[in-house]
C-alpha cells in the first residue's frame, strides 16, 4: 500500500509532536448493574464493584465476569468498539490535536436473583416434571420421534 507524502506527514508529524502538544487518548469502561453492587472480573482480573470505571488500553473482545450476593454469577463477554476517532489512520491524526481524546465505552448487565422461596421452587420443580415423559413410557429412538400406540 502506498502512503501521499501528506499522509506520511502528518503521521511523522503527530508522532513527533503529539506528545508535545498534549494530544493521546483517554479510554475508560464504565461498568453498571442491576442491581448495583456486584463485584465485576474482566479477563480474571477483579476491578470492583458496579458501578465501577476502569482505565483500559486495548479495543476487543473481554471477558466479564459479575458476582453478586443473592444472584447467580454472570458470565459473558463484552467488545470495547472504537469511536471513529481511534481508527487506524485517524487515530494518528489525532495525535495532532491539543486535547486528548476521550472514548467512554458504557456496559451495562443484569443479574437474575436466585429464587430462594420454597413455594416458588416447588411450583418450578411441578413445571419441570409436566415436561418429563411418563414412567413406562417408550424412550426415543435414534431414528426419529417414538411410535404412537396402535400403529
Amino acid at each position: 500500500m502506498r502512503r501521499s507524502g501528506a499522509t506520511l506527514a502528518c503521521v511523522t508529524l503527530g508522532a513527533v509532536l503529539g506528545p508535545a502538544l498534549g494530544g493521546c487518548a483517554e479510554r475508560r469502561l464504565h461498568i453498571t448493574s442491576d442491581p448495583s453492587g456486584a463485584l465485576v472480573t474482566l479477563n480474571d482480573v477483579e476491578v470492583g464493584r458496579t458501578p465501577v470505571e476502569v482505565d483500559f488500553t486495548w479495543f476487543g473482545v473481554y471477558d466479564v465476569r459479575l458476582e453478586r450476593e443473592g444472584h447467580a454469577t454472570m458470565h459473558t463477554s463484552a467488545e470495547a468498539k472504537p469511536e471513529l476517532h481511534d481508527q487506524p489512520g485517524l487515530d494518528a491524526l489525532r495525535a495532532l490535536w491539543p486535547r486528548p481524546a476521550r472514548t467512554d465505552v458504557r456496559w451495562h448487565f443484569v443479574l437474575e436473583p436466585i429464587v430462594t422461596d420454597p413455594d416458588a421452587l416447588i411450583e418450578r420443580a411441578r413445571e419441570i416434571r409436566a415436561l418429563a415423559p411418563e414412567p413406562g413410557a417408550p424412550e426415543p429412538d435414534d431414528d426419529g420421534p417414538p411410535a404412537r400406540p396402535g400403529s
